[in-house]
């Protein structure tokens, strides 16, 4: 029996030995009261042979490695950090670099094969929307929506999924300090990013019908669906699992509310889209965290570019595998355009300066940055948003990298001093 996750996890893969000496493999697990559940490496192929079996030793099971290649970049592993030209200042990134056109040919062609040529799902004759966005409102989401607009056709509907939590630790405090209006969801912050980049996208993209769902989750139904939660994460357990996927859990369910207009009454609405598209990786490719930034203050490129092999190693092991998990349950199936092999063969090969905007010199502020190939915008991330400036998404262009369980406020639900690295009870 062969079998194995791909050589970047994205889907979810589970194993679980018997006491008896068999095995279990499994996309999802029957839940966290059996413990000998792991999730697969994504580190080759494995074999098992069932005939060679003895009450001592089980099942014999051996890996076949990925094979090695002359180029690490095509075997898609991080190479050895390498300086600038000795005395040669780091080039500073801006709309004429090169790499700007770059990232929009290989962004495009990873998101064509992803959303062009969608089926119809089955019993239907037409649906409105094929295709979904997780959308935050923030950079990486908002990128992939606007060139998305230039692949499918004008009459396919493109759904954003918002969602928001009613979060009464966060509700009691506001309240503390002052009055609230408008209920528990309007002030999430992903709530009111995703509406103004909603409004760009609109008069960026007029020609596209665009839906904005609001997905607004009470504390009661959140609170209902923990056990279903816990049992789709494990074997992750810890409160930050939890919060990160209770939010793409009910996203991904795509049930809310539109509105016609702005001034219409909300309705309610379930995305018939089977497809999601995600923005994740994006972070890791392109310095997107906050430790990031700490780790180019304290080690320089040097120290960045550790920091990122880091988190892009670990990609499959600590996010993706629980992502697809939740997401699946609801049968639809999330695409990540950023992990597109032949797009991380691409971005791999970029120096980091090329990537980020750190230890470049400042952008001189008397410089209106409308008028410029030089836009000013924050160092993390920054081809990104030089390519969402280049294609007129200005705002979005310009937003702060915000982790998904604060912007939707799924996480610290309960007041105390609860960790994200505690283990769930």
């Amino acid at each position: 029996v062969y079998y194995g996750r791909d050589r970047l996890g994205r889907r979810s893969l589970l194993k679980s030995n018997t006491h008896e000496g068999g095995i279990t493999v499994s996309s999802v697990c029957s839940g966290p009261t059996t413990a000998s559940w792991a999730e697969v490496e994504a580190d080759g192929i494995y074999v098992i042979h069932l005939g060679n079996t003895s009450e001592s030793t089980g099942n014999v099971e051996r890996r076949i490695t990925w094979p090695e290649t002359k180029d690490p970049y095509d075997s898609l592993s991080f190479s050895p950090f390498s300086w600038p030209p000795s005395g040669l200042e780091v080039p500073r990134l801006s709309l004429a670099t090169p790499a700007v056109n770059g990232l929009l040919v290989n962004l495009r062609n990873a998101l064509t094969i992803r959303v062009l040529d969608v089926p119809t799902p089955p019993a239907q004759n037409s649906t409105p929307a094929k295709v979904a966005i997780l959308f935050s409102g923030g950079l990486d989401c908002t990128l992939l929506a606007r060139i998305m607009d230039d692949i499918l056709p004008q009459d396919q509907d493109i759904d954003l999924l918002n969602v928001a939590f009613e979060n009464p630790r966060v509700l009691k405090a506001a309240a503390a300090r002052e009055p609230t209006t408008g209920g528990p969801y309007s002030l999430c912050p992903d709530r009111v990013t995703g509406l103004a980049t909603y409004a760009e996208l609109q008069r960026v993209c007029p020609g596209r019908t665009w839906r904005f769902v609001s997905i607004d989750v009470s504390y009661m139904e959140t609170v209902s669906h923990r056990p279903q939660l816990t049992t789709l994460i494990y074997p992750h357990n810890t409160e930050m699992d939890l919060s990160i996927a209770c939010a793409l859990y009910f996203a991904a369910r795509g049930i809310g509310t539109i509105r016609s207009g702005p001034s219409d009454d909300s309705r309610p609405y379930s995305s018939p889209a089977r497809v999601l598209i995600s923005g994740l990786g994006a972070d890791e490719l392109f310095a997107g965290y906050t430790r990031h930034t700490t780790a180019f203050a304290r080690g320089g490129f040097q120290g960045l570019s550790d920091e990122l092999e880091l988190d892009y190693a670990r990609l499959g092991k600590r996010n993706l595998g629980r992502d697809d998990r939740v997401i699946s349950h609801w049968g639809r199936e999330v695409r990540y355009p950023y992990l597109d092999e032949d797009f991380l063969r691409w971005t791999l090969r970029l120096p980091l300066w090329e990537k980020c905007g750190f230890g470049q010199p400042s952008v001189s502020l008397s410089v209106p940055s409308q008028n410029t190939d030089d836009p000013l915008l924050e160092p993390s991330k920054k081809l990104l948003r030089l390519l969402s400036w280049k294609l007129g998404m200005k705002s979005a262009a310009t937003e702060k990298k915000r982790a998904i369980q604060f912007g939707a406020r799924s996480a610290k639900m309960e007041t105390g001093r609860t960790k994200g690295t505690e283990v769930l009870s």
